[in-house]
């Protein structure tokens, strides 16, 4: 009888028996080892347990120092990533960097600011209900992403601030077991156009080489214009396209699931948190220090992947509407602050990223 090898779970294989092996890592097992959780007689829980002791909670969370990197997990193989839980103060999630790195490679192939990666890119808490990710009251991030990996998987976080970030919460829950020989690497790419130039396009991923498939778009979208800001098409150019892509969507709101504008009867952006797109986060401006309107959305194509075998670039418009002046109507091309984040699998070795930005050039202004 074949072996089910636990990988690409679902209601309808829950009940199948496997020989997979369930593994954790947290700031209670920090190297996931069988019978190693809850050992520590050290940790940033200390004080609150010194009168219970040992195996109760002291050591629930780690402190980040300013100016270095931490490594969460270094895992062996073969295996695969199947759930991440963390949390943090909202004020960490644009200075600490996410990267993961699969069978030893030197080049990361996650490499995001971590609000960013859990849909959170505005540094402000809110709620997602999607089938990939959830972020839960308040600011709990949870990754559903499967990424598997055949001989290690490394994932890091860096601190780009000079200051110790206190408190950072996870647990990466894992499996080993055997991975197919049709199973891609997970990928994960940001990047920031502010201000985007007149009359060009944000760039959501471009350089990617390879087999592979792209599985989902998260913006962080901040208007700088009055009017609707969302009339830009997003455009996939496939294995070789030239100037004009393969798929050509018709709006913003349209490719994040949306119509006429996210709006409801009321005449105000409708929010909204579905499987597969959202619009989970609309930031209103308060007259005073919050000048602009700023916006979240995802897009996961977990049942339409793009699928390419050569190299994928990806683009949005930035596009909104002049006023008619008692003529026809006119597009106007804007200049908006937009973050985004692309997701794909593929085959390794893939394409270096360009090199991440400075703290600076990351930080919500």
């Amino acid at each position: 009888m074949p072996q089910f090898n636990g990988l690409h779970m679902s209601l309808g294989n829950l009940s199948r028996l496997s020989h997979a092996v369930t593994r954790s890592i947290s700031a209670e097992n920090f190297t996931g080892e069988k019978g190693k959780g809850g050992m520590a007689t050290e940790g940033t829980g200390a004080i609150a347990a010194r009168e219970l002791g040992r195996g109760w909670k002291v050591s629930p969370s780690i402190h980040v120092p300013g100016n270095a990197t931490v490594t969460l997990a270094d895992i062996q193989g073969p295996g695969a990533i199947q759930h991440i839980w963390l949390t943090v103060h909202p004020s960490a999630w644009r200075r600490i960097v996410l990267r993961m790195y699969w069978d030893d490679e030197e080049s990361p192939s996650v490499e995001t600011p971590l609000g960013d990666f859990f849909c959170m890119g505005w540094c402000e808490r809110a709620n997602i209900a999607s089938l990939p990710v959830a972020v839960n009251p308040a600011g709990g991030f949870n990754s559903y992403w499967e990424m598997p990996f055949r001989e290690s998987a490394r994932i890091t976080i860096e601190n780009l601030g000079d200051d110790e970030i206190k408190g950072f919460y996870y647990q990466i829950d894992y499996t080993l077991t055997d991975v197919p020989d049709d199973a891609a690497y997970f990928h994960a790419q940001w990047r920031r156009s502010n201000p985007l130039p007149y009359m060009e396009v944000h760039t959501i991923l471009d350089g990617v080489k390879g087999w592979g498939h792209y599985v989902g778009t998260y913006i962080a979208w901040g208007v700088h214009n009055n009017g609707w800001w969302g009339e830009g098409e997003v455009k996939f150019y496939i294995d070789g396209d030239g100037e004009f892509p393969t798929i050509c969507g018709t709006g913003t709101e349209d490719y994040f699931g949306g119509a006429w504008d996210f709006e409801q009867p009321e005449g105000q952006y409708c929010t909204f948190s579905a499987p597969f797109s959202g619009l989970p986060q609309v930031i209103i401006p308060d007259g005073l220090y919050r000048s602009q309107q700023r916006f979240g959305m995802y897009r996961w194509h977990i049942m339409d992947p793009i699928r390419f075998e050569q190299d994928l670039r990806v683009t949005i418009q930035a596009l909104g509407w002049r006023s008619p002046m008692g003529g026809q109507p006119r597009y106007l091309p804007l200049q908006d602050d937009i973050a985004s984040v692309g997701f794909w699998y593929q085959a390794e070795p893939h394409a270096p990223f360009p090199p991440l930005p400075d703290r600076n050039f990351l930080e919500v202004i």
